[in-house]
This record gives structure tokens, C-alpha cells and sequence, in this order.
């Protein structure tokens, strides 16, 4: 039995919630379970100077955690100076996710920042951020079509992510922090719509898992995403 008495291949409650933050181009309130996560979208009308004179913009991402997300006050990242290697990890993982469904050539010369807040932490903290995150690059987008700024919608596709784990021996969908702090396996799994993987993150935690097991997290990460878009779909429609 689960320690959330959920089914195996069931996710926790998920809801999205649009529309958060009155002065970003685009926001979404994510929760998975008792994960919260704000993701906020701010249109730059500049792209990174590396792009400059390509025509093409850019999507990027940062991602911080409060300091009561978790049972214990964590110290503010900005006061150490730099992020951690974690906190750049997943940034990046949220930028790459976004990236990999947006044709940037149509955003023209600009940058859109989506900003992943982490207001409470129990488990799948980067899961839900990019499940928010395309929620909140959704409404930039059509913010910007409603202005002009662009003629065509960017967005090729939806992304969502899940975690999977190997649980007492058990494949199980979406991990809250009981389980994760205790798997014998852990995934992230990032994919589209149409069934594209963009990433996937394992993690033998103790024995190594087979390549039988890693096709069974696969098929549950499948089967939960297509929930995850589907709620996208409603909460944009």
C-alpha cells in the first residue's frame, strides 16, 4: 500500500490554476498533491545577446524554492550568491521542456522568462513546474496574438511531465516526498502530446532496475500525462 493510499498508476489531485499573477503576461498555479508551484511568463522585447540579428527568439526558465517549502527554513539561494547545482539543473530541465514544443523563429527577436516558485514541496517540484509552466507560456503567447506582436501561435504542441518510481518492489505514478525519499527507483519522465519523449531522468537508488521495469515506469508515465494534458486542454479551453 502506498503511504497516500493511492492506486499505483494513480496521479495525486492535480489542479491548474490560471490567471494567478496580475501583472505577468501569463501565470499558472500548479498542484500536485500538497506540491504547490507558481510559474509566471514576462515577455522581453529583446532575446539573449548570443541571438541577436538571427531572427529567432528564445523560452528560458528559472526556478527557486521558498524558504518554509519544506518542513525546515532553507536558506535564500541569492544570499549564497549562486544558484545550487540542483536549483540550475531544473531550470534548465524547464527551459529545455518548454523549448522542445515552441517554434522560436515565430516569437522574432524577444525572450519569455517563466519564473517556477516553489511554495510548498512534497515531492515532484520539477514535474509540476513544467506542467504549470506550459500553462502560463500558453496565455504569454495569446496575450501577445491578442496585441499583435505575433501572427501565428508558437506552440506546436502541449509537455508535461511526471515522476515514476520502483516502490517497495512496486512501479508506481507520481511520487510525493514519502515515497521518493524512499524508492528503490526514481524517474522524471517529460513528454508531449503526441507521445515525444523530450527527457527522461532515472536513478537506481539501490539495485539496479532492468530494462523491464524502466518499459513498465515508461508505460505509467504515458498514461499520466495524457491526464496531465487533458487538464491543460480544459483549463485553456
Amino acid at each position: 500500500m502506498r503511504p497516500s493510499k493511492r492506486a499505483p498508476d494513480e496521479l495525486r489531485a492535480v489542479t491548474l490554476e490560471r490567471a494567478v499573477a496580475r501583472y505577468a503576461e501569463g501565470s499558472c498555479l500548479v498542484s500536485f498533491g500538497n506540491t504547490r508551484v507558481l510559474c509566471t511568463a514576462t515577455l522581453e522585447e529583446r532575446g539573449p545577446p548570443w541571438l541577436r540579428g538571427s531572427g529567432k527568439g528564445w523560452v528560458t526558465a528559472e526556478y527557486a524554492m521558498l524558504p518554509r517549502a519544506t518542513h525546515e527554513r532553507t536558506r535564500r539561494e541569492v544570499n549564497s550568491g549562486k544558484p545550487s547545482g540542483r536549483t540550475q539543473e531544473i531550470q534548465r530541465l524547464i527551459g529545455r521542456s518548454l523549448r522542445a514544443v515552441t517554434n522560436l523563429p515565430a516569437l522574432g527577436e524577444r525572450q519569455i522568462t517563466i519564473d517556477c516558485d516553489v511554495i510548498q514541496a512534497d515531492g515532484g517540484t520539477r514535474t509540476a513546474s513544467i506542467t504549470g509552466a506550459w500553462v502560463a507560456l500558453h496565455d504569454c503567447l495569446a496575450w501577445m496574438r491578442s496585441r499583435s506582436i505575433i501572427s501565428v501561435d508558437p506552440l506546436r504542441d502541449h509537455v508535461a511531465a511526471v515522476s515514476c518510481g520502483l516502490y517497495k518492489g512496486q512501479p508506481v505514478l507520481d511520487l510525493d516526498y514519502a515515497e521518493d525519499s524512499a524508492a528503490e527507483t526514481d524517474a522524471n519522465f517529460v513528454l508531449t502530446a503526441k507521445g515525444g519523449i523530450v527527457e527522461v531522468q532515472g536513478t537506481a537508488e539501490g539495485e539496479p532496475f532492468s530494462e523491464a521495469q524502466f518499459t513498465e515506469l515508461l508505460g505509467l508515465a504515458k498514461a499520466g500525462i495524457a491526464q496531465l494534458v487533458e487538464l491543460q486542454r480544459q483549463v485553456i479551453a
